[in-house]
């Protein structure tokens, strides 16, 4: 992911206009990455450095999404809509 595709995600999922570090955001950016290493292994599959970051990125989506679960149901419920996640 590029620095411009970057800001673009970014700008799709910010609360207001300088906004680059919410939760949200945070959540929508490792979403991101997390697909790009998993397009990566399926044409990989023996790269283990790269699983293990992969399920790095993994366990900590989850405990955000666990922190913005309980602190607004509302924006958590709206980032697993955008983003197609499973609850």
């Amino acid at each position: 992911m590029d620095k411009t595709e970057a800001t673009s995600f970014i700008e799709e999922h910010r609360k207001h206009d300088k906004d680059t570090g919410s939760i949200e955001v945070q959540i929508a950016l490792l979403t991101r990455r997390i697909a790009d290493l998993t397009e990566h292994l399926r044409a990989h599959h023996l790269d283990h450095s790269t699983r293990r970051g992969l399920m790095k990125l993994v366990g900590q989506r989850r405990r955000l999404l666990k922190y913005l679960n309980r602190s607004d149901i509302d924006s958590y419920n709206g980032i697993v809509k955008s983003l197609g996640l499973r609850k």
